[in-house]
């Protein structure tokens, strides 16, 4: 079976790194990284003046299936069958260090590892990579940052709470805006094929620090097996009370409805009452937090008289659902992006999950639905010198090549006839040889660096139309966050823990250990907490872009 590349990164990585780990929803951003850093006023403006990369899409091949700038991705039914060089030449002309993460299984070394070696030899020098794990990447990255010697490269995630983001990228990291800033960036042109939309991610006090890493454009879903939902009329619903008729009558024995993610599956829930995209953009231009709205105390509600049914599966502690739903036991999850049934077909090759489309509560409300971050962060580049700067922008440009370049088959799948070979319809396949050498390395790559992304599971090309399809139907509901690449120094300090706090009492009202007149206490203690000045500090940055959010 052709496995898409991003499949071979765990649904809990991605879960993380959107912004969205398992039991966690999707807040502002909480990193300086996320957007402009460093300084409440001049940071912000720097950041709102920038003149972005020019961007200017890669053109050599057409895909089967349209993408468009709201986020639709692009789909190809088949790897482009006589794969294009996007670059000239080798980027190196000596080793790189580097610090990603691998939500993989971490690859056999350097020295054992074909792959990579082959890898080393395309661009000119060895990649010498230090591949962190999760949990662990910030206690990693934090070592290193205070050693004497930091490697070239340090991939720097979104939300995994790294601190004072704006003022270590000053202090420790070079500055990239001469090199990228608007047709500087035509000299790389798999650079230049990134969004600006993905750059926006990458910029803090009005500096560009990295190249952003693309990912899946859309946040979470939920999903549900199909053998299972037919059994009452199918996974999708028209009202709340009919969704809860439909899980009420699944849960029977060992088998139940939902899975146990409690907060991701209020999340779900929340879109349904529609509440915001963790801010609401009032007429007046003041912010309104997802906590505050009646929408999202409603959405609690109806979590507890769910989990009071005992719809849940009881094990909070539950890992992954994946298996349990393929298999029936629980008939719905939440996961990132309707992408994912990628991770089911590997387990049950007969099975296309379904997503669940957004729908009002009571089938008169609008509902929202709550669109991805886009990346997973960027890697910033060490201080050095102009003649290193280039080398290592050539190579990050290397490691950027799109889809259906040769660039792009030998980071992702290695060399033909040793870590893959081709199908019947040209589409690569990894050998066993690759299975072992390519899982860890590619997720580390594609942590690090990583091209605008596309629907693939040649495979199951009808897959990639029905995802296509159903991408298209749930950008009829999107919201994003109107704060996202902008920043807050209160959230970036004490922003993730208001969250795991409110999210605790969540939790407790949700499974009966608290009533639903805890809500109001936790929120006053979030408020007074950071959470009015959180929203102090992004009203004074809200562009004046960033519309009204429509009720």
């Amino acid at each position: 079976m052709v496995r898409s590349t991003e499949s071979q990164v765990s649904r809990r990585g991605f879960l993380r790194l959107s912004g969205m780990a398992v039991g966690a929803v999707a807040l502002a951003p909480t990193l300086a990284a996320c957007g402009d850093g460093g300084k409440a006023n001049g940071g912000a403006k720097a950041s709102g003046d920038l003149k972005l990369p020019t961007y200017k899409a890669f053109e050599g091949f057409t895909p089967d299936l349209p993408g468009a700038e709201s986020g639709l991705e692009p789909g190809f039914l088949q790897f482009p069958e006589n794969a294009i060089a996007s670059v000239q030449g080798v980027p190196l002309k000596s080793s790189v260090t580097a610090l990603t993460e691998t939500f993989a299984t971490p690859p056999p070394p350097m020295g054992s590892n074909q792959m990579w070696q082959a890898l080393n030899q395309a661009i000119g020098g060895d990649l010498k990579l230090t591949i962190g794990t999760d949990p662990g990447y910030p206690e990693k990255f934090a070592t290193l940052l205070a050693s004497d010697s930091l490697p070239d490269l340090m991939w720097l995630p979104p939300n995994q709470g790294i601190p004072n983001i704006g003022p270590m990228l000053e202090a420790k990291f070079q500055d990239l805006t001469t090199y990228l800033s608007g047709d500087a960036v035509l000299e790389y042109p798999n650079l230049a094929a990134l969004k600006p939309a993905s750059w926006r991610t990458a910029v803090v006090n009005g500096k560009i620090w990295g190249a952003p890493i693309p990912s899946t454009p859309f946040g979470q879903v939920m999903m549900g097996n199909p053998k299972t939902w037919a059994k009452v009329g199918g996974l999708q619903c028209e009202t709340a009370d009919e969704f809860f008729a439909k899980c009420k009558e699944l849960t029977r024995g060992t088998n139940y409805a939902l899975e146990p993610a409690i907060v991701n599956m209020l999340h779900m829930f929340g879109e349904w009452f529609g509440a915001p995209t963790s801010w609401r953009v009032n007429q007046d231009r003041s912010l309104t937090h997802l906590y505050e709205t009646d929408n999202y105390k409603a959405a609690v509600e109806y979590a507890a008289k769910l989990w009071a049914a005992k719809v849940f599966y009881p094990d909070l502690n539950l890992a992954d659902a994946t298996p349990k739903t393929v298999n029936g036991q629980i008939a719905a999850q939440v996961t990132v992006g309707p992408r994912a049934t990628a991770d089911f077909r590997v387990l049950d090759p007969s099975l296309f999950v379904e997503t669940m489309i957004p729908f009002g509560h009571d089938g008169k409300a609008k509902p929202v639905y709550d669109m991805g971050y886009g990346t997973v962060g960027f890697t910033p580049f060490k201080k050095t010198d102009e003649g290193r700067i280039r080398e290592l922008l050539a190579l990050i440009n290397y490691l950027s090549a799109p889809f259906g370049t040769k660039e792009y088959l030998q980071k992702n799948f290695g060399t033909a006839g040793q870590q893959y070979t081709v199908d019947a319809k040209k589409n690569p396949v990894l050998t066993q040889a690759g299975n072992q050498q390519a899982p860890g390395l590619v997720s580390a790559l594609q942590i690090m660096t990583s091209p605008e992304s596309v629907i693939f599971n040649p495979a199951f090309p009808e897959d990639t139309k029905k995802i296509h399809a159903t991408e298209q139907e749930l950008l009829k509901y999107a919201m994003r966050n109107p704060t996202a690449g902008t920043y807050s120094d209160t959230s970036s300090k004490v922003g993730p823990k208001l969250t795991a706090a409110f999210r605790d009492t969540i939790v407790d009202i949700v499974t009966g250990r608290q009533k639903i007149a805890a809500y109001d206490e936790a929120l006053r203690r979030w408020k007074s907490g950071g959470g009015d000045k959180m929203r102090g500090e992004f009203e004074a940055v809200l562009p004046s872009s960033v519309p009204v959010t429509q009720s």
